[in-house]
Parts: C-alpha cells; structure tokens; sequence
C-alpha cells in the first residue's frame, strides 16, 4: 500500500520548539535566560507536563527550586506565555498544504501538554488538519507505538498507509515498530524530497 497519509509532529517540524529563544524573551541577559532554560524547558519533568501528569502550577514549584528568586517573574511569564512566541515551520506547513490539496490526509501527533489547545493556532496548516492526538490528553506519550495505533484507530487508518514524520529518533522507531512508514525529520527539503520518491507529494 501507497503512503496515503502523512502524520507529523509539531514542535521542531510545524512550530519551532527553542527554551532559549523563549527563555531570551522573559529575561534581560544571556546568564539568566540558561538559568530560565534549564529550569524549565530542560527540566526532565517538562516531559511529565507533556505526559499530563503534573499540571503547569506543580511545573512552576518545581522549576523555581532551581532559580533565584528574582527570576520567579520571568519563570512564570515563560510558562503561561511561551507558546504564543513559536515560529511556524514555513516550508514544512506549504508541504501539508500541497499534501491536502492532493488529497492526502494530514494529521497530528504530539507529545505536548494542555496549553496545546491554544499553541495549535499558530500552525499555519492547523485548520486543514484531519485529526489529532496529543499526549496530554491521552495520558500517553511516544515512541510508545500505542499511541500511534490510537491516531490509527481514532481516524480508521491502516498503519500501513501512513508516514510519520519527526525529528526525534526514538520517536520515528516508535512509529515503525507500530507498522507506521516513518522519516526522521531535518528540513523541509528532504522530507520533501522523501514525499516525492514515495509518490505522495506532487
């Protein structure tokens, strides 16, 4: 069976995903915003945020053991206002666009927390979209392939069909071992370069 479906990630394919460039927004010097970084965005528990199991208030204690004090003000600015200053991915957002007009389906898997509800508007193909999982709200994160069979099962697609596309390693072997094609993700121009040798893309 042909790729019939494409199924991307959002961060660092759709919309860049930088704690610097954020952390550089919140605060004056270029000491303070590794400290915001590595508070927050780096913190291993930022992925139990995007796992759903802390909430962004337990995110925020946590990430303050680790600043001084006068940084708690721009902890929490990055935290409540981080995802309003994501750059989209042009190059990647024109191939979903050309991929909908072809008349593939497009869709979305994400390890990313609650704010997504409102992080989603930034993507500029978000509106073509035909579905979506993230992990917040499943309780559920890649590479485990459950959550690429739950996208499959959710939308009635053979796993066969599809492509996912990401710049994480582990989660492009993840989706193989779901029966997902899969391509690890580093511009725009080789994935589309990767679309056209498989047909998908005109």
């Amino acid at each position: 069976m042909g790729i019939e479906n494409v199924i991307f990630d959002m961060g660092n394919v759709l919309l860049r995903f930088d704690g610097m460039l954020f952390s550089r927004i919140f605060t004056k010097d270029e000491g303070d915003a590794r400290l915001l970084n590595e508070a927050l965005f780096a913190n291993p528990s930022w992925s139990l945020l995007d796992a759903g199991v802390i909430d962004e208030d337990t995110m925020e204690r946590i990430a303050q053991t680790r600043l001084p004090k006068h940084l708690h003000a721009a902890l929490h600015g990055a935290l409540t206002e981080w995802d309003l200053h994501q750059p989209p991915i042009p190059g990647t957002n024109e191939l979903a666009r050309r991929l909908h007009e072809a008349g593939r389906g497009i869709y979305l898997l994400s390890n990313a927390g609650l704010r997504f509800e409102r992080a989603c508007t930034r993507i500029p193909c978000w509106s073509l979209m035909d579905g979506w999982v993230v992990s917040a709200f499943e309780r559920l994160m890649k590479p485990d392939p459950s959550i690429y069979l739950l996208l499959c099962d959710r939308y009635g697609l053979e796993p066969s069909s599809c492509l996912f596309v990401d710049d994480n390693e582990d989660n492009v072997i993840g989706a193989r071992a779901a029966g997902l094609a899969a391509y690890l993700f580093d511009d725009a121009r080789g994935l589309e370069a990767e679309l056209r040798r498989r047909g998908t893309v005109p």
